[in-house]
């Protein structure tokens, strides 16, 4: 039982037209009226309605802050608790006033991501579709918006849900045939088993297919553009992104440090990273930028190499390729639109020719042929569905994998001719860890956990 009152302010902090400060708890209404100078007594006003007014000093009534105040009344909110938004002038003093004011009362400042906590704990949302709520505020591209919109909504859990209904099934048939074993026929159960098990499977393993496109969906693609110095690497930065990010001279070595920038191709987000040129140099800060560099080569999930077709191959460009053939890469051969004095010889036989690309970042011509490059890599050219349920989130997966191995002990089991009462123990491993994906049977520490990691207010 949750009886305490919680407030938060719901909106980023600073300057803005309207901020929003957040209360939920059995006292939420009585303790936004103390301090709330209006015509109507919120106690007596329907749910769901809007009220204007002015947050009053408790002990001297003095007007501190003009206000909305929405009321919504339990079982009808996000918390299914009585919540109290108030909706007050933007920027920092005004928000700070009447929060002061409201802690003062029987209030307690909410933890980061509590009011969500209390929707899950009150049971309005899963623990899926909780988690899903952090996807939905950091998403960064539409897809990404909508994989974790469709989660929130529970396309998740109710695959989750079939599937351990059938595991449900699978032990009462199970219980049954150990109650009454006079009427089992072994090999009638261990087909059942074997069925229902490889059903159950073969619908995780679907899941899983989607494992690496909703992490790219969840995370972007962490895209390192490297090359020689003044090769075009910041230019094309600023091509993919459509503005200027990145200072682009004739100079060589301008980028000293890494310049991260978040685009989306094809719906596919990108966290570009702009990096220093790398070659051999004797300027200090040059060389902590080829160093960084390096660290972000290493990190990256692509590798776009940016190479000068109207100069010969480099020494530095040479070393380069060697180092990321075995990569996933994308060669950009930027300055098409000067004659062409690079050999491809050695670059068509170190990367495959899908993966060269033919640019001049200058005149805007091979972007399509980069974007469609990109997508290709990662997503066979696009997302295989809109109504495809992505699952991104590291916990979900590493349970779908144990679920599959207890399957697969089951199925084993039956082909082993092990008792069906040692089987059940591998179905019902199973059936608890999808259980834990949405929050079935999950310790106090797991979820702390988890809330921890929203924003105060949530």
């Amino acid at each position: 039982m949750i009886n305490d009152t919680i407030a938060a302010i719901a909106t980023a902090v600073g300057e803005g037209s309207v901020a929003i400060v957040r209360v939920s708890g059995p006292e939420s209404v009585a303790i936004v009226e103390s301090i709330f100078a209006a015509k109507n007594k919120l106690t007596q006003v329907d749910s769901h309605t809007v009220h204007y007014g002015y947050i009053v000093n408790p002990n001297t009534r003095e007007k501190m802050e003009e206000v909305l105040v929405t009321v919504m009344r339990a079982p009808r909110s996000f918390t299914m608790e009585d919540v109290v938004e108030i909706s007050t002038h933007g920027g920092v003093i005004a928000v700070k006033r009447v929060m002061d004011i409201l802690l003062q009362q029987n209030v307690r400042l909410a933890e980061p991501g509590e009011f969500t906590k209390r929707a899950f704990l009150n049971g309005r949302i899963d623990l899926s579709q909780a988690e899903a709520v952090i996807d939905l505020i950091r998403s960064k591209s539409e897809r990404a918006f909508s994989s974790a919109f469709k989660q929130v909504q529970g396309n998740l859990s109710k695959e989750i849900e079939a599937q351990r209904y059938t595991l449900l099934e699978t032990m009462a048939h199970i219980e049954v045939n150990i109650d009454y074993p006079e009427h089992d026929v072994e090999s009638l159960t261990s087909a059942f088993i074997r069925e229902k098990c490889s059903q159950v499977m073969e619908s995780i393993e679907k899941l899983l297919r989607t494992a690496n496109e909703g992490k790219i969906l969840r995370e972007g693609i962490v895209t390192a553009i490297v090359g020689r110095p003044n090769v075009g690497k910041s230019s094309l930065l600023n091509a993919l992104a459509k503005e200027s990010k990145a200072i682009v001279t004739d100079i060589p070595g301008t980028t000293r440090d890494v310049i991260e920038e978040f685009i989306t191709i094809n719906g596919i987000p990108l966290k570009l990273l702009d990096t220093a040129g790398i070659r051999e140099t004797a300027d200090v800060v040059e060389q902590i930028g080829v160093e960084r560099s390096k660290s972000a080569l290493e990190d990256a999930d692509l590798v776009v190499l940016v190479l000068n077709q109207n100069e010969p191959l480099h020494a530095d460009d040479l070393q380069l390729m060697e180092q990321i053939k075995s990569r996933q890469v994308i060669v950009v051969l930027n300055k098409m639109d000067l004659p062409r004095q690079l050999e491809l010889r050695q670059i068509e036989e170190m990367f495959e020719s899908d993966r060269i690309v033919k640019m001049s970042v200058k005149e805007q011509e091979g972007l399509d042929a980069l974007e469609a490059a990109i997508a290709g890599i990662f997503f066979s050219g696009g997302i295989e569905s809109n109504d495809l349920t992505y699952v991104s989130n590291v916990r979900h997966i590493a349970l779908l994998k144990k679920a599959i191995v207890s399957l697969q002990d089951a199925i084993g089991a039956t082909e082993e001719h092990i008792p069906i009462d040692l089987i059940q123990i591998d179905v019902r491993a199973a059936w608890e860890q999808l259980g834990e994906i949405i929050g079935d049977a999950v310790g106090d520490s797991l979820i702390d956990q988890i809330f921890s990691q929203f924003c105060l207010g949530k």
